[in-house]
């Protein structure tokens, strides 16, 4: 692994912070979606505060997952960018003599 440029380590950085942003939005809907018939239905004693549990475990499972889905995702896209990887951009063609724009012209 060599070194990456300023552009990789920023391009890194906001990637982790719209994965964290967008796992933690997603976490909180997750909880809320799991946490309201707790509300509504006013259960009492321990069954609120296990459902309130249960809740805060699909939170916590769904923010794991969205973070490891998006940095998952940059890694094999960031991979695959690569000049001469299959599936990665081809270098453009060169014209065949100085000055010309293209080998035909």
């Amino acid at each position: 692994m060599g070194h990456r440029s300023q552009a990789d380590r920023d391009a890194m950085t906001v990637e982790i912070g719209f994965a964290v942003l967008t796992g933690a939005l997603m976490a909180a809907g997750a909880f809320i979606a799991v946490s309201v018939p707790t509300v509504f239905l006013a259960p009492h004693g321990g069954v609120r505060s296990v459902l309130l549990m249960i809740a805060a475990g699909v939170a916590g499972l769904v923010f794991m997952g969205r973070v490891i889905d998006v940095l998952w995702r940059f890694g094999h896209r960031d991979a695959a960018v690569e000049i001469g990887a299959p599936g990665g951009p081809v270098p453009p063609v060169q014209p065949s003599q100085p000055g010309r724009t293209s080998p035909d012209s």
